[in-house]
């Protein structure tokens, strides 16, 4: 031993005088927080799996506090590219005003987001759209029941584009929604971006070539107030 050194006592050999306490003390947070991770994720895997073992193809859970909002969507529905603007009780304008919207939407805690993908025979495969939507909206249904069973509070269960449940939506005419417990509410009518949300849960946008990705996302854990 050194001259002038003392034989140190208990653990102070792996952490040298007040150095220990700092050291020790990051140690116990760095493990608290891993316990929390650990359990927020297990938490979430449940969710995940149940919507995978529903139809989904993949699936993924991310905090609505990170979702980037953008109000310029609106715009683009403006546009009408998917041609149900003003045509659909769950698109613009019909939905509401788009700072209401995400007002509503940040109110929750946690995103459980979804993808269903079909197989086309080329881009142009419009059939093929048709049928893999047909089963996105089945999927999204079957998943929907287990939210709703499994989860408590309330759900905003989301999707994108314009709900496809009717074929000719009873908002064109000015009547009430004929299946309001199936609709489906557009992800871009609440100013959030498809791709970014996908990227935000680890999920690939695309999912191969001659595919078409439906995605859907149920918003839970509503706070109070």
């Amino acid at each position: 031993m050194p001259a002038g050194s003392t034989k140190p006592k208990g653990n102070s050999a792996a952490f040298p005088g007040n150095i220990s306490l700092i050291w020790a003390a990051l140690l116990l947070y760095a493990l608290d927080r891993k316990a929390e991770r650990g359990q927020a994720v297990s938490g979430m895997d449940w969710l995940v799996e149940e919507a995978i073992s529903r139809g989904a193809f993949n699936a993924g859970v991310a905090p609505v506090a990170k979702i980037p909002f953008e109000r310029q969507l609106r715009k683009a529905c403006e546009a009408n590219y998917c041609g149900h603007y003003g045509k659909n009780w769950t698109c613009p304008p019909l939905l509401g005003d788009i700072d209401e919207l995400i007002a509503q939407a940040r109110q929750y805690e946690t995103a459980l987001v979804y993808q269903t993908v079909g197989k086309l025979e080329d881009s142009f495969d419009y059939e093929g759209m048709v049928a893999a939507l047909k089963k996105h909206v089945a999927v999204s249904d079957a998943i929907k029941q287990y939210v709703i069973e499994h989860v408590p509070g309330p759900v905003l269960h989301l999707s994108a584009g314009g709900c496809p449940v009717c074929e000719r939506c009873a908002g064109v005419d000015g009547e009430p929604c004929r299946y309001p417990k199936k609709a489906l509410a557009s992800l871009e009518a609440y100013g959030i971006q498809v791709a970014k949300l996908a990227g935000l849960c680890g999920l690939n946008y695309i999912n191969g070539q001659n595919t078409v990705t439906y995605v859907g996302a149920f918003l839970v854990g509503k706070q109070a107030g």
